[in-house]
């Protein structure tokens, strides 16, 4: 079998005379059925078989895409496990990506929670025990002194868009190692069937800096290396040389920052993200949303963001990325910096974040903090407000939770806020499922149908009343595939906080548009399309401001550019083979 990183000779996309796409691929025989980007199974036509030396190694009945796709599909429902069919769909990707995401395309609603949150977390937790194919980029402590030879061995010239983690805070279950690894693949995932990057086009990253988990270092089976993660200057220069290569290798190349903690994900954030094109998932992507999802929410009251009053609970990267983009949406519906410092409060594990505290030592969290001022004349039990006592006094309409903390809001929260507004605002943002702050059955009980629910994880539709109550998903999926994916159509030199901005705005009028008027997010179904509409914003967005290098679409209508993003999404389809006059020779024969 050949090595892989010789995948990049094994095949070229070229048009015939008649302007129509096929592959010419350089590799025949055994090998060409272990490369799944090239492998089509039974769906190899007679012609092929014969000409690229595969007949006999695959059944004789030809089968279309769509019959692959059933009998796929009748495979997967006799899956027991959600933890079952995450692994079988892998699998499945590891043998033939365009049946893969064919599939998934199809049945996206049911599957995203099999490969995204909320059972990816099982995956991260299983990683090593799990694992069984190569798949993504490992830069560790052990190959980051050559990460441009590593990088090199990557078997795609073209990458356009990197998830990379250090898997320092999975989700809500903390550090998890190398098994992050499993974050940055199903990000990608939804790249390509989602936002349309083609499957050569994406490369999952880990970077593999160690880990503090006791039970990892001591599992002789755990798959990264065993020792502390780097901290300060090392993590910085492992990252410089990380960052150096990949803007060397892949200079067109946008890279999404995923799953670092708290203080980590800001610090490369603001490191990186002018020197190479680049953002934060946990803490933009999930800021987008989260705004897009209070636009609506505040829609459905007849209101706007400037009308509510807003309780963050959690100081992490999301929690501090969503406030920021709240803050950026109070601002750009004309309040003043003051007014917004009265209708934003972010509270800690500790309690409400006021002066003197200790949080002016994080430079991200300064924005937030309230000074002493803003507390004076509050009923307060001690120094430092709790949640509780926060919603009361601020008079809060809207509450969002990203702490990773079970049950945090309780009825006594909630019945706090109906003090304060008919329909408060809940988003119990937190995944996976075990970790949300609440059970949206019990917000709908506890305010009688009254409370407009978003969560992070999905939930089926809940009766209550008599009424059936579409619980609406804040997934960082209607954001992330469109933003990344107009950054590239764009060739973006920066992502913006405009551009960031432009995608929630996006997402609110769309579900504005087209989800009805009690909808707080799409329906998963719709991410595709979603996705097609960000990501022409998105690209007009950063050619407003200046940092689009794609000059085929500075001059071009909305239209115009929106066709031009359409007919560069891929879709999954088997491409006509044809064998290259060289196919023995790139095996070395």
């Amino acid at each position: 079998m050949p090595s892989p990183n010789q995948l990049t000779r094994y095949y070229d996309v070229k048009r015939d005379e008649h302007g129509q796409r096929y592959v010419e691929v350089h590799v025949t025989g055994f090998p060409l059925l272990q490369i799944p980007l090239l492998n089509k199974s039974t769906g190899f036509s007679l012609q092929e078989r014969r000409e690229l030396d595969i007949d006999g190694l695959v059944p004789p009945h030809i089968n279309s895409l769509s019959e692959q796709k059933e009998r796929t599909y009748q495979a997967y429902g006799r899956q027991t496990s959600d933890i079952g069919r995450h692994e079988f769909l892998r699998a499945l990707q590891d043998r033939n990506e365009v049946l893969f995401y064919s599939l998934l395309i199809d049945h996206l609603e049911e599957m995203l929670p099999i490969l995204y949150t909320p059972t990816v977390g099982e995956a991260v937790r299983n990683f090593s025990s799990i694992y069984r194919y190569p798949r993504g980029l490992a830069v560790s402590t052990s190959n980051v002194g050559h990460v441009e030879e590593v990088i090199n061995n990557v078997p795609l010239n073209d990458v356009r868009m990197i998830v990379a983690t250090d898997s320092s805070a999975i989700l809500g279950i903390g550090d998890q190692g190398f098994g992050g690894m499993a974050i940055s693949i199903g990000k990608l995932s939804l790249y390509i069937a989602a936002g349309g990057l083609g499957l050569d086009k994406t490369l999952p990253v880990e970077l593999d800096v160690g880990t503090d988990r006791e039970d990892l270092l001591a599992d002789p089976l755990y798959l990264g290396q065993h020792h502390r993660r780097l901290t300060g200057r090392q993590y910085d220069e492992f990252l410089d040389r990380f960052v150096e290569a990949v803007a060397e290798r892949y200079p067109q190349a946008i890279v999404q920052w995923e799953d670092f903690s708290r203080n980590t994900a800001f610090h490369v954030l603001e490191r990186y993200r002018r020197v190479i094109p680049s953002f934060n998932d946990d803490i933009q992507g999930t800021g987008a949303m989260a705004v897009a999802g209070l636009v609506s929410a505040a829609r459905q009251k007849g209101e706007t963001l400037k009308d509510q009053v807003f309780v963050v609970v959690g100081n992490g990267a999301g929690g501090i990325g969503v406030a920021g983009m709240i803050r950026q949406g109070l601002l750009r519906e004309g309040l003043s910096d003051a007014e917004v410092q009265r209708r934003l409060y972010v509270v800690a594990r500790e309690g409400l974040m006021i002066e003197g505290r200790g949080y002016e030592q994080d430079t991200f969290q300064q924005p937030f903090i309230q000074p002493r001022s803003a507390v004076e004349g509050w009923q307060l039990a001690g120094e430092q407000p709790t949640l509780l006592e926060t919603v009361q006094n601020a008079g809060a309409t809207a509450v969002l939770g990203l702490t990773g903390a079970a049950g945090l809001f309780g009825e006594e929260l909630v019945r706090a806020m109906l003090a304060n507004t008919a329909r408060p605002i809940i988003f119990p943002l937190s995944n996976p499922t075990s970790h949300i702050e609440a059970h949206p059955a019990d917000l709908l009980r506890w305010t009688d149908g009254a409370a407009i629910i978003a969560t992070g994880s999905p939930f089926d539709p809940i009766e209550h009343g008599g009424q059936t109550y579409r619980i609406g998903q804040g997934n960082n999926a209607f954001i992330f595939p469109g933003l990344g994916f107009g950054a590239v159509m764009s060739r973006a030199r920066e992502i913006t906080d405009g551009m960031v901005m432009e995608a929630a705005q996006t997402l609110a009028d769309w579900t504005a548009e087209h989800s009805g008027p009690d909808a707080v997010f799409p329906v998963v179904s719709q991410l595709r399309a979603v996705s097609e509409e960000v990501a022409v914003r998105v690209a007009r967005q950063a050619i407003t401001e200046g940092v689009s290098a794609e000059r085929r679409i500075r001059n071009m209508t909305d239209e115009a550019l929106a066709d031009f993003i359409r007919e560069h999404q891929w879709t999954p389809e088997y491409l006509p083979f044809r064998r290259s006059n060289d196919a023995e020779l790139a095996l070395g024969l």
